[in-house]
Formats: structure tokens, C-alpha cells, sequence
């Protein structure tokens, strides 16, 4: 695969798994299976229906599984694949890293005389 092609496959992926909703639900699923409200409620400013959306995508990618045990109401939750896995280390990595950097970044928009929050 090569992602700089234009028409690799590749690049679907890269856009949902770094999405900032993928990245955060997909690092959220790090510590194990969540249901839907616990990811809701874990990661700030999404609304329910981004969140449907999203995990739909990645259920869909073969990253995330949605299990529906058979109570009443029915019981889902949400847990990392085994390729879902392998992708969140270096994710949370990445995600480590940008909140270490983010005062260096907010510094330079000051410096600029960009106040504006992105």
C-alpha cells in the first residue's frame, strides 16, 4: 500500500482512524469494552450522534466490535479488534505527544497574534 497514491485504499482508512473522533474513541477503547454512554460521557463536545456515526465507521473498518447482550434493554459495548489494537499504541503516542507539545503550540500563536482557539 501506499498512501501517497492517490487512489489507495489506504487513505479511507488514515481519514477514520485520524479523524479527531476516531482518534479519541479509538484511544478511549484502550483500557477495554465501554458502552456507548461511558464514550459519551469520557470524551468532551461530541454529540451522540457523531459518536453513532464514527463507531458505525470504524465497526465497519473491522477497528472497533459492537456486542449486544441479550438483556432487556439490551446491553452494547464497544471494544478494540485485534487490528484496532495494533493501531492505538502509536495513536496514543501521537496523542501524548500533542498534549505535551500543545503549550509550545499555544505560545506560538500568541507570538503570532493568533488568539483565536482552533
Amino acid at each position: 500500500m501506499n498512501l501517497h497514491s492517490g487512489d489507495c485504499p489506504g487513505r479511507t482508512v488514515l481519514d477514520h482512524v485520524t479523524s479527531r473522533w476516531g482518534v479519541l474513541i479509538l484511544t478511549s477503547l484502550r483500557g477495554g469494552p465501554l458502552r456507548f454512554y461511558e464514550l459519551r460521557d469520557g470524551i468532551g463536545g461530541i454529540s451522540e450522534k457523531m459518536l453513532a456515526q464514527t463507531l458505525r465507521t470504524l465497526a465497519g473498518d473491522g477497528l472497533v466490535e459492537r456486542t449486544v447482550e441479550p438483556t432487556i434493554p439490551p446491553k452494547v459495548s464497544y471494544e478494540l479488534t485485534e487490528v484496532g489494537r495494533d493501531l492505538t499504541g502509536p495513536l496514543q503516542r501521537l496523542i501524548n505527544r500533542i498534549a505535551a507539545r500543545t503549550p509550545d503550540v499555544v505560545a506560538a500563536w500568541e507570538l503570532n497574534g493568533d488568539h483565536a482557539v482552533r
